[in-house]
């Protein structure tokens, strides 16, 4: 399946939206007074990291694939080339 150059698009900038929203998110957490009680890091530190961690993951998985399918999208032959090699190797009636 070969993605359309819109939703390609589509892909990448969610894979940016996320590394653009999820660090500051982060550094937000980080600066909480709720994440760290005695110096020691708290569970709601550690949710909220693996949360960040795994939506970062998400996001360059997304991200990676939007990239792919653009190039691709790019490679193939447009549907006017298609329908034109079709007309041209098809048998007449």
């Amino acid at each position: 399946m070969v993605l359309s150059r819109k939703w390609s698009a589509f892909l990448i900038a969610v894979g940016v939206w996320t590394w653009l929203i999820w660090p500051r998110f982060g550094v937000a957490i980080v600066n909480d007074d709720r994440s760290f009680a005695g110096g020691s890091p708290t569970s709601f530190l550690w949710v909220h990291a693996l949360l960040i961690v795994a939506s970062l993951a998400v996001g360059t998985t997304v991200g990676v694939l939007g990239v792919r399918a653009w190039r691709a999208a790019g490679s193939r032959p447009s549907a006017v080339e298609d329908s034109a090699a079709y007309a041209a190797n098809s048998p007449e009636k």
